[in-house]
């Protein structure tokens, strides 16, 4: 494209420009806005494929609906970089997940034409259902539209809102983004009938065919056309197993190519025109238009900064990352004992599996975009005598408390959850910080707890929990794994216990899991300033290690926790609680991230801004010393 469609793309007046264009410069907006994607996510980083499969499917929208008066929720939200750009925001995508910057993800605060802060999968259908009854209560008259992936429909919220919002027969419509992918290849039965309802190019082919031979009649054809109305539908129904939407209340619609402009366009224009709930099956290829997002459209759903002529990332991992320590973990603990089964949620690839996958195929249960179910199942598979380990990112471990609890702590059953993203995780934001699961795992009856500070702890907590009789969690961070075996002297001790590496008089640090590298440097640079301070890493969380603490508060003044987790409920606040139980009077002061929702940005960044970096605990250890 030429420099002037790329002005046109910055400085147009979007949406409103929609309306008046032909389908022909629709069509050359969509590649330039393709090539725009791929220009600036390099740069950035950020959910690359999923975007480039929606780009002809939200030009039609918002050639259709008039955005922000009709309402547009997109589920998971990593897929509305498009929807950004066609509401006036092209000229901020250089600060896309960038700290003070646009946010990967739909957010009220940052547009009118946002009207659904989202991040998780499968609501996107009740928030559009809870808007429409709000419409209908107020008399209001706009349309609200939800566009969820196929991926996102093998989530349970997706289906409890599918039968309600069926049965109220408001008027809304559902956009089912099909492109057969959710992060990794999607499984289950709703992908195997959506599958059959790709199928049904057969009716819509002879479907096209009737409609043009019986026109093409004079004079009566227009009327036979008319009348075989019911013939459509039979014929439709014999082919197209399209029965289960019709079924829950919604009329069906679809499939339609959705990278046809003009097809998608006349669709949403037809279920506009409908009353009462519409679903509108639209097929997508992720990653369209880019050959390597095409090829991999796994690899880039979610994307570091890279190389556009080749893919490749700008900046490769030097070590071992934390999620390929445990599926390699996973592949030695299956060899030995054929009880050892894996459990995730759509994100084999994401939680290091691919070899374990390979490797153990029957051995392994992608349950699909369900974490709830995923608990439940595993907990099923433990009563049954297997030994399973689910694994889950810490921020939608969050949707399966009710199931860890009740299901599986409950019942004592030996399930490991294997916490993956732990922790604070950077230009993700809000939604995926994993920081609220030491304060929701702490409470929970016959759990353990345990956070390994590198990737050697990481491989022995899951070899420690296949001896426990109960469950276990163990969280780790994303990333690179660190290595303390020098600092250890290859002496690791008991991994169920806390490990002290410095004594301190004036102080002594508990610090978990990913925040130890930090103390330590803290440690280092006091300890070089002539300040006596300890460092003790803090790996099991739950059941604290009672004796360790209580022992080190004879030896110190004061006694400072660091976590990689919000303070309220967090391990802090157990060795705050644990303290006053015994009746020792001794000053301990937490740090943590603190009680609200912290924004997206660097890890340098949100740490530097919190206090939680070297300098800033320095500072804050130094206070507590001299106050």
């Amino acid at each position: 494209m030429g420099e002037r469609n790329k002005i046109s793309l910055l400085k147009g007046n979007f949406p409103e420009d929609l309306k008046d264009m032909t389908n022909e410069e629709l069509d050359l907006l969509s590649y330039e806005i393709r090539d725009f994607l791929i220009e600036n996510v390099s740069k950035t980083g950020g959910h690359l494929a999923s975007n480039l499969g929606v780009v002809e499917l939200t030009i039609a929208l918002h050639t259709v609906f008039d955005s922000p008066r009709d309402k547009i929720i997109w589920d998971v939200g990593h897929q509305s970089y498009v929807h950004k750009i066609l509401t006036g925001r092209a000229d901020k995508f250089s600060s896309l997940r960038q700290y003070g910057g646009m946010s990967g993800f739909p957010k009220r605060e940052e547009s009118p034409h946002d009207c659904f802060d989202t991040g998780h999968s499968s609501n996107s259908i009740s928030a559009a259902a809870g808007i429409a009854a709000a419409r209908d209560l107020n008399g209001s008259n706009f349309d609200v539209v939800a566009v969820i992936g196929d991926g996102a429909l093998t989530g349970g919220l997706a289906f409890e809102a599918l039968n309600n919002a069926g049965a109220s027969q408001s008027k809304m419509i559902i956009v089912i983004n099909d492109n057969e992918m959710s992060i990794s290849k999607n499984i289950g039965g709703v992908s195997q009938y959506l599958s059959k309802l790709r199928m049904s190019s057969a009716y819509l082919d002879l479907k096209k065919q009737l409609k043009k031979t019986l026109k093409g009649i004079p004079r009566v054809g227009e009327s036979l056309y008319a009348g075989i109305e019911h013939l459509r539908d039979s014929i439709k129904y014999a082919v197209v197993d399209g029965a289960l939407f019709e079924e829950l209340g919604f009329k069906y619609m679809g499939p339609f190519d959705g990278h046809n402009i003009e097809d998608l366009t006349t669709a949403f224009m037809l279920a506009k025109n409908v009353e009462g709930p519409v679903v509108l099956h639209i097929l997508t290829k992720k990653g369209k238009g880019y050959r390597n997002s095409e090829n991999s459209p796994d690899k880039f759903h979610g994307v570091a900064p890279f190389n556009p002529a080749t893919g490749l990332p700008l900046k490769a991992a030097d070590g071992f990352l934390y999620s390929q320590i445990f599926g390699n973990k996973m592949i030695q603990m299956a060899d030995r004992n054929e009880k050892v089964v894996s459990v995730c949620a759509a994100m084999i690839h994401g939680t290091g599996l691919t070899k374990f996958s390979a490797k153990y195929p029957e051995r392994i249960f992608d349950v699909g975009i369900a974490e709830g179910h995923a608990v439940s199942f595993a907990a099923g598979l433990a009563v049954a005598g297997y030994r399973p380990v689910v694994a889950i990112y810490s921020t939608f471990l969050q949707r399966a408390y009710d199931q860890m609890m009740i299901d599986v702590c409950m019942q004592k059953l030996p399930v490991i959850f294997a916490i993956d993203r732990a922790g604070n995780v950077g230009a993700d934001g809000e939604t995926h910080h994993g920081v609220f699961d030491l304060s929701y795992l702490n409470h929970m009856p016959n759990m353990t707890v345990l956070a390994p500070a590198d990737g050697k702890e990481l491989a022995e907590m899951f070899e420690y929990s296949l001896t426990l009789d109960g469950p276990c969690a163990i969280r780790y961070p994303r990333g690179e794994a660190l290595d303390f075996s020098s600092v250890y002297e290859g002496n690791y001790g008991d991994i169920s216990k806390n490990k002290q590496i410095f004594e301190g008089k004036e102080a002594v640090i508990f610090a978990v899991g990913k925040m130890l590298s930090i103390a330590y440097e803290v440690c280092i640079q006091l300890r070089a300033e002539g300040i006596e301070i300890g460092l003790v890493n803090a790996r099991c969380i739950k059941p604290l290690d009672e004796e360790s603490i209580i022992n080190i508060t004879k030896t110190t003044k004061q006694i400072i926790t660091m976590e990689d987790n919000v303070l309220a409920g967090g391990f802090g606040q157990q060795v705050v609680s644990l303290l006053a139980l015994k009746n020792i009077d001794i000053p301990c002061r937490t740090i943590g991230w603190p009680d609200y929702f912290v924004e997206h940005g660097t890890d340098q960044e949100l740490f530097g801004k919190y206090k939680l970096d070297t300098e800033g605990i320095s500072e804050r250890v130094r206070d507590f010393i001299e106050g």
